[in-house]
């Protein structure tokens, strides 16, 4: 008996909505549990190194720049076919009283390859992006959940969205 455990198009996932708010009750519910302020933890140079998981996944790479631009870099790939790396500068506007929860935002670029499979045809992609999400600070850690909204510029124009979440660890 073989089992094969890769996924196909044809599974069920989550939509982009059903992912989005369950990651809203979870980041809701860490926002309940965090008592203390630790965002002073991170100053400015601060560097983050972690994983995202979803669509993207990859490793991350932030550097932290709480009074104006931080740069996050990611090495990720796409549902198996499509490899890149990316970089994006970020703002981060404090939402709650002590500090912890945070939004993120700004533009950004990425280029890759994207794999067509047997046939000799892999395309280089260049293309711009944004990214928008929500952080919560716990110590040295940073969990947060994001959507990144893509539009490839070469070989061809097309759009696309990601989302993922993840965890970071504070140097």
């Amino acid at each position: 008996m073989r089992f094969d455990m890769q996924m196909t198009r044809n599974d069920r996932r989550p939509t982009p909505i059903q992912f989005s708010l369950g990651l809203a009750v979870l980041l809701v519910g860490l926002l309940f549990t965090t008592h203390t302020s630790v965002a002073q933890n991170r100053s400015v140079g601060s560097v983050g190194l972690g994983g995202q998981i979803g669509d993207p996944s990859g490793v991350t790479l932030k550097f932290r720049n709480p009074a104006g631009v931080s740069y996050d870099f990611m090495a990720a790939w796409d549902t198996g076919d499509f490899f890149f790396l990316n970089v994006h500068g970020l703002l981060e506007k404090h939402i709650d009283r002590h500090n912890n929860v945070h939004l993120f935002y700004g533009p950004g670029g990425y280029i890759g390859l994207r794999d067509r499979g047997r046939r000799n045809d892999d395309d280089s992609v260049f293309g711009i992006s944004a990214e928008v999400g929500l952080g919560v600070i716990l110590e040295q850690f940073e969990l947060y959940g994001q959507l990144i909204p893509r539009l490839d510029l070469t070989p061809s124009t097309d759009g696309d969205v990601g989302a993922g979440i993840g965890v970071r660890y504070y140097f």
